[in-house]
């Protein structure tokens, strides 16, 4: 039924983030009033990063396995069968001055590599903001992300890789 469970993939947790904080210092409103100062800078604390646990490949097609930024719910499809363990979305927060607007960037696309030489991507990477996110009264914007680990032919190992997050003021 399985036919090599010996291509056992470790998609764990090691998915490293690397958040980027840019902040543009220009006079906007807080809350309904003009802030005079320069604007705090952004800070972005990753609390979790994105993990798609542990699967296997039934075949040579491949397959995907998705994370769901809102549930944090695993898809699996293809010729991927899920072996268990916990997936988890990515979580992090945004910290700089309260009420600001604020854009955020990911890649559309990261690739992951094992020390054996093996290589995956992730792709259609999204968060769970609001089309206009703004940091609340505290200064604070909470946001979690996920995307699809796209597996290509026979690969094993685990896989780890960095997501650049980068935040602006608007």
């Amino acid at each position: 039924m399985y036919r090599n469970l010996s291509r056992l993939f470790l998609l764990g947790g090691w998915i490293a983030l690397w958040p980027v904080a840019v902040a543009q210092a220009q006079p906007t409103e807080t809350f309904g009033r003009e802030s005079d100062d320069k604007a705090r800078p952004l800070n972005i604390e990753i609390r979790s990063s994105l993990d798609f646990s542990r699967a296997t490949s039934t075949g040579d097609s491949g397959g995907s396995i998705a994370i769901d930024p809102n549930s944090g719910a695993r898809t699996v499809s293809g010729e991927i069968v899920d072996l268990g363990g916990p997936p988890f979305a990515g979580s992090a927060v945004i910290m700089g001055e309260p009420g600001r607007a604020i854009r955020l960037e990911m890649p559309s696309t990261i690739r992951l590599t094992s020390a054996t030489g093996g290589s995956i991507e992730i792709t259609n990477l999204r968060t769970n903001l609001s089309p206009a996110p703004r940091l609340d009264m505290y200064g604070r914007l909470e946001f979690a992300f996920g995307g699809d680990l796209i597996l290509k032919g026979n690969v094993s190992g685990q896989f780890r890789g960095r997501i650049p997050i980068t935040a602006e003021y608007e």
